[in-house]
């Protein structure tokens, strides 16, 4: 009888530890794998409270609630969700405060525009006198601001700009000659949005006298149509869009003056065919820098322009033998009104740097042979820079604390893996996310030294659900290319792997200049859909070949005007390397990406036709000609100085080399790598004779999303992988 309760016992123990497959559904329908996250976080302006959105459990109705940074506890509610309801309808909910922290902006009906561009009624809550106002009745606006007094908000619409006076009521047209497709007064157009990387293009002064904005003439730029099947008969949207080679938008920067209601032009000098990639308000309310670039992105002057006159001055120039990256923002004005902070690679890599006001190095504040990735902010009280960095490995981020004279230096995060933060107003404290590639996100409120003070979210509920399903470990590995050069990767294995057994091999590849899929972070539903692919019995491989970032000027711009050929080769060699070990089967090796991922599997299924079984490309470039003139000739120059690095590797032209089978998937509404891509390879494969599948979504943007969307496209691609590898 012993014997066979110990026998029970050990077949309780087995049965409890047997895990379950997951489904597309669990991923891309029920969000089973989705990882929780604090909504709403924001400093208020004392430094040792902030806000975050929080949810009833009694009555499910959401609140903003105001936290303290010592314990995190809860020290107030502001404002509840059915305080929102204006004729009838519920607004949302925001934490997009005035500086005085009295008002409350709010978006409703937000409808989507590019990536980054949206168009909504906005609304602004008064929290004390419980009082809400609508900024205008006259259409849908964009880049609702408040002034840094609360008193207006400035808006664009229909390519105009306009200020609200929350006094007075009054809405005032501060440029007239906004029109579709011909002029944008304080919004980008499509190319600085999308490379650029900011919608909004105007900016209060810190008096609230004056607002900055970016005026493009856009009117000889070429349009371009797509077709938009959403009706009896379809419809065109027609938009600018410059492409590789042709002309661009005309930037002029201009500055209004509320007193007196004038408008000044300043001076950029008199090329027009030329960026300007940010403006900036200095410490000098009535001095603005403007960031000046040529058009081949190689040498990026800083201009100081008096704004009273419209006079402008160049104080610094930076040039490089290839491009100049403009990333988020890290130009820093300090109070003093004497000097700036700004990173640079001007010595291979990504550092701070402390300049004066006439442009001339203070001093190098931070240096190695690793890459600053982020600043957080800089504090001027203690002398203190707080940044992210690359230090410890390509594949982590830590949190730091530097001394403006770069002496004494402090490791905030003490957790290997990725960590960013978001301080408080003042310093005092910061909200740390941590992640690992196996490890979703912990987020925790921490003082200024590191120290965890309370833990906000640690996605216990996701981690526990995780060990009852087949997931696998990513494991990091590297290897050396033909040319010596070391390549990092990562592997997901099926979880009942066999060394004894060989198994096919799945690429996932990006690969585009600066960017980074091999890295120690938790990596959202797509990487899910990886571990799903491990669980039908593949081998996921991922490998970050030259051109990509966080490992210093040299190693991502050697693809300098030969977009696609180093790449190509370092996920050929990656191929073959796996192919060599023991427990892969080289006949059964497969590759796929997305955008510029798409452009590297279709490049590796012809360049590299014998050594892969099987591609997918979702919206892909075929031709760097079809893409936009920032980007492309940020890396190539323009096709008509360098053809050859436009069309040595583009797929288009290795049609006649497919051998394996080849999914090419694209939407139809794509407004930024167009459909057209995918039309004329489908052209190409099709005139030379070559089998091919594809698969198009009508109306669909660059992310192929809504609705069913996501599910049937990685339906799709799940399908199309377990038929042919």
């Amino acid at each position: 009888m012993k014997k066979v309760l110990i026998l029970l016992l050990l077949c309780n123990g087995a049965f409890a530890q047997v895990k379950k497959d997951f489904t597309l559904e669990d991923i891309f329908k029920k969000g089973t794998f989705v990882a929780r996250k604090v909504y709403g976080l924001q400093s208020l302006h004392d430094g040792k409270t902030y806000v975050s959105i929080e949810t009833d459990p009694l009555t499910n109705l959401r609140y903003v609630a105001r936290n303290k940074y010592s314990d995190g506890k809860q020290a107030s509610i502001l404002y509840r969700e059915n305080e929102l309801m204006y004729k009838g309808e519920q607004l949302p909910i925001s934490t997009d405060f005035n500086a005085g922290e009295s008002k409350v902006l709010i978006s409703a009906g937000e409808e989507p525009v590019y990536r980054r561009s949206t168009k909504a009624n906005y609304f602004v809550y008064d929290i004390t006198a419980k009082k809400i106002t609508q900024i205008s009745d006259k259409g849908k606006q964009q880049y609702a601001t408040f002034s840094p007094d609360g008193n207006k908000v400035a808006f664009v619409r229909n390519n105009n700009l306009f200020i609200k006076d929350l006094v007075t009521g009054n809405e005032q047209k501060i440029t007239t000659d906004g029109k579709i497709n011909k002029i944008i007064n304080g919004g980008s157009d499509w190319v600085y949005e999308e490379e650029f990387s900011f919608a909004q293009a105007f900016y209060w002064s810190a008096d609230s006298k004056k607002i900055a904005y970016y005026k493009f003439d856009e009117s000889l730029v070429p349009e371009y149509s797509m077709t938009m099947y959403d009706g009896l008969y379809p419809t065109e949207y027609r938009y600018k869009y410059p492409k590789a080679g042709e002309r661009n938008a005309t930037v002029s920067i201009h500055v209004y003056n509320l007193d007196d209601q004038s408008t000044k032009i300043m001076d950029v000098g008199p090329e027009t065919d030329q960026y300007i990639p940010r403006i900036r308000w200095t410490a000098d309310v009535n001095t603005l820098c403007i960031l000046r670039m040529n058009r081949h992105q190689s040498k990026l002057d800083y201009l100081l322009a008096n704004v009273a006159t419209g006079t402008s001055k160049v104080i610094m120039t930076e040039e490089d033998r290839s491009y100049i990256d403009i990333n988020d923002e890290k130009l820093t004005f300090l109070n003093n009104g004497k000097e700036f902070i700004n990173v640079s690679e001007r010595d291979g890599y990504n550092h701070i740097y402390l300049y004066d006001m006439n442009g001339k190095i203070v001093r190098q504040i931070t240096k190695g042979n690793w890459d600053v990735t982020d600043v957080y902010g800089v504090d001027e009280k203690r002398k203190l820079i707080y940044y992210q960095s690359a230090e410890n490995s390509p594949l982590q981020r830590d949190i730091y604390a530097i001394s403006f004279d770069g002496k004494t230096k402090k490791r905030l995060s003490n957790t290997a893996g990725t960590n960013d933060a978001t301080f408080s107003a003042d310093f005092s404290y910061f909200i740390l996310k941590h992640s690992t590639a196996n490890s979703p996100a912990t987020i925790t409120i921490n003082t200024n030294t590191g120290q965890q003070v309370r833990m906000l979210e640690d996605n216990a509920e996701l981690r526990k659900k995780l060990k009852h399903y087949n997931f696998s470990s990513i494991d990091f590995f590297t290897f050396k290319n033909s040319e010596n050069v070391t390549l990092n990767g990562y592997v997901i294995k099926p979880a009942d792997f066999s060394p004894g057994k060989k198994y096919p091999v799945l690429l996932y590849v990006y690969g585009g200049p600066g960017s980074q899929l091999v890295a120690d972070s938790w990596g959202g539903v797509r990487n899910i859909w990886l571990n799903y692919m491990a669980q039908k019995g593949y081998i996921i491989a991922c490998v970050d070949g030259r051109g990509t970032g966080f490992r210093g000027a040299v190693f991502k711009k050697v693809t300098y005007k030969n977009l696609g050929h180093y790449e190509t080769i370092d996920q050929i060699e990656a191929a073959k390397w796996l192919g060599q070990q023991s427990y892969v089967d080289a006949s059964r090796i497969g590759i796929w990406g997305w955008s510029f991922g798409g452009y590297m599997s279709s490049l590796c299924i012809t360049k590299g036709a014998d050594v892969f079984k099987m591609a997918i490309a979702v919206a892909p470039v075929t031709t760097w000609r079809y893409y936009d003139s920032i980007y492309t000739e940020r890396y190539l120059q323009t096709p008509q100085e360098n053809p050859d690095g436009y069309d040595n590797n583009s797929p288009i032209n290795f049609a006649s080399k497919l051998k394996g089978k080849f999914l090419l998937i694209h939407g139809t509404g794509d407004d930024n790598v167009h459909f057209q891509n995918s039309v004329m390879f489908s052209e190409a494969l099709i005139q030379a004779n070559k089998p091919f599948e594809q698969a198009y979504y009508p109306n669909k943007t660059h992310s192929i999303s809504g609705g069913n969307t996501t599910l049937h496209l990685y339906s799709k691609m799940s399908d199309f992988i377990l038929k042919n590898l």
